[in-house]
């Protein structure tokens, strides 16, 4: 880089572009959510037919568009203030080069070169003329010993200090062309193709770009400060509003996952990240699995000719030990994001709220890690905070016809807006633990409560601190959990420093083996605030083996009459129809989360 351009250099226009790249890009993400919230709600809940689900179609597509948008205009954003930041560092030590020169008695020329005056050293009579002298960038020890040994016996005393500032010019000069290469070819690939399909590669390629600039943009970064390590919710919260919205949209950009699984942070925050996350993780996922070799013929005749007729091909073999296990991983995780996929497709569908993922990692401890809210729980009077139990993961999330664990937090939201009218209900899905892949052994031992359960508290601290930094207030909460689920929502009860009551109101026991408590009053809320149901195989299977295991404090579970709470009748006839559409389980847990208390049936 010349001296020219660098002096000419303005920082302020690449930031001003970054600032409208930002600003196309909160236009694209505004505009996705009129498309998802209000059209295609808006269609679903009012229209059938062919034209309808062609309609939907479309503007599923044009939501892809405008979501692409917004994050490639969120990485552009970022690596323009990334690279006038460079830039500016290069340029800010040209410039004081230049100041000192000046007040030097030294003139910087037009080409970089310094001049410097008459003089002589002292004792000396004779003056010296003075000379012009181009410095050199980066110099190694024996260059700058041959400097220092030159300025020592030159007889003008102006010429060292001339020297000086023009190493000075040029190691400027060179830093700011190292910036302009490091920047050129990352700014360059931020293309897309010129058509109107979002591909699973273009999302794979946005999220290179995404590594790229996170890593050519350090320098600027590393002036934000940075997020807390292992911070509380409220020291996450505090941070948060420290940056300034420049800062907070880069750090988005480049730190999409980091952000998303941030407690203490605002709800529509976290599921703008968490949606990045899910929508590149999910197009790389495709891409490998469409690249695994056709699973070969399995069986073959038996070359002998004898019993058996057909036998396993080593072909076979040799790919299933290659790619069997990746294969099967890559499909379940893949139909877990289908599930929150359709899930985000749902909104509208008989009024169902907006949902908000708040937690996303497909290969998170163990199963993957889901946090999905139908309403947004920053805004909500009630919050229901469901945690499923054994067997539940990434894979299974959406299993069944009323779409596994995903729409048991969606029929709790409709029966609770139903019992609440005129106020604003959140109800949360929390898959942010390791749950039980079997019965025996895995559900019958604590240790993944133990890990769950400060999770789950952690998080419900979270959703305090933003429900009061949104609004001044919290939301009237309650927290369900069914199955291992409890033992786990037992176990954060018994977490951490603070008052549980704090965060929560009530706690909802369904079919549980034991919270790791002796009595409800070990909860912290009061016992008129525990609540608890089962059912008859329930009772027989879960409930007692529980007890027999230990999982509740001294053989004790919830609905003991000796743990003091209240137990609700339920019309459940297994372990899984607590959520059936209009039961009265179902009906119970709604007017728990709605506040409805006179309105629950007790056995």
């Amino acid at each position: 880089m010349d001296f020219a351009t660098l002096s000419a250099f303005k920082p302020s226009r690449y930031e001003e572009a970054a600032d409208s790249y930002r600003a196309t890009g909160d236009m694209a993400r505004a505009a996705k959510d009129t498309v998802d919230n209000q059209i295609c709600a808006g269609i679903r809940n009012r229209l059938r037919g062919e034209a309808a689900g062609a309609a939907l179609q479309q503007l599923r597509e044009l939501s892809k568009n405008l979501h692409y948008v917004q994050v490639e205009c969120g990485i552009v954003s970022t690596a323009l203030n990334g690279f006038a930041f460079d830039m500016a560092v290069a340029k800010r030590k040209l410039e004081a080069a230049i100041e000192d020169a000046r007040a030097g008695n030294c003139m910087v020329n037009a080409n970089g070169s310094v001049s410097y005056p008459a003089g002589h050293k002292p004792g000396v009579a004779e003056f010296t003329e003075g000379g012009t002298v181009t410095g050199s960038a980066g110099g190694s020890p024996m260059s700058d010993a041959l400097e220092r040994q030159a300025v020592s016996i030159h007889p003008n005393p102006h010429y060292g200090a001339a020297l000086g500032y023009a190493n000075r010019i040029a190691d400027a000069l060179e830093e700011g062309g190292d910036a302009d290469a490091k920047w050129a070819p990352r700014l360059r690939a931020l293309t897309a193709d010129d058509d109107l399909v979002v591909s699973a590669r273009d999302w794979v390629d946005a999220k290179s770009d995404t590594g790229g600039v996170r890593r050519a943009a350090d320098p600027y970064l590393d002036t934000i400060a940075a997020r807390p390590k292992n911070g509380t919710p409220e020291e996450n919260a505090e941070w948060w509003k420290g940056l300034t919205p420049e800062q907070r949209a880069d750090l988005l950009a480049v730190d999409p996952g980091g952000i998303g699984a941030t407690n203490g942070l605002p709800s529509d925050i976290r599921d703008e990240a968490n949606r990045m996350v899910l929508a590149e993780t999910r197009a790389a996922y495709r891409l490998e699995l469409d690249a695994i070799p056709k699973e070969p013929i399995k069986y073959a005749a038996n070359p002998s000719g004898g019993y058996p007729a057909a036998v396993i091909t080593s072909a076979w073999q040799e790919w299933r030990d290659k790619y069997g296990d990746r294969k099967a991983g890559l499909e379940g995780a893949l139909k877990g994001m289908d599930a929150i996929q359709a899930r985000f497709d749902r909104t509208g569908q008989a009024g169902l709220g907006e949902a908000y993922l708040l937690g996303f990692d497909p290969t998170g401890l163990g199963d993957g890690r889901v946090i999905l809210a139908t309403g947004n729980p920053d805004l909500a009077d009630h919050v229901g905070v469901y945690v499923p139990g054994t067997f539940a993961g990434i894979e299974s999330i959406g299993d069944g016809d009323d779409h596994g664990d995903l729409g048991r937090g969606d029929r709790l939201w409709a029966e609770s807006s139903r019992l609440a009218p005129g106020q604003k209900v959140s109800t949360v899905t929390w898959l942010d633990y390791n749950a039980p892949d079997s019965i025996v052994p895995q559900a019958t031992r604590g240790q993944y409560a133990e890990e769950g359960g400060p999770r789950l508290y952690d998080f419900l601290q979270g959703s305090r601190v933003a429900q009061e930094d949104t609004d001044g207030a919290r939301a009237h909460t309650t927290v369900i959990g069914h199955s291992y689920g409890s033992t786990v929502v037992g176990v954060s009860a018994q977490s951490g420093s603070w008052d549980h009551s704090e965060a929560v109101d009530d706690f909802v026991f369904v079919g549980s083996p034991g919270v790791q408590a002796d009595h409800a009053a070990d909860l912290g809320i009061g016992t008129d605030h525990v609540w608890a149901m089962g059912g008859p195989w329930d009772d027989q299977v879960v409930r007692q083996g529980g007890r027999f295991m230990g999982l509740g404090d001294k053989g004790t579970i919830p609905t003991d009459e000796s743990f003091g709470g209240r137990v609700m009748k339920s019309d459940s006839g297994g372990h899984s129809g607590f959520w059936d559409k209009e039961s009265l389980s179902i009906r119970n847990q709604a007017a728990v989360i709605a506040g409805r208390y006179g309105q629950v049936e007790l056995e």
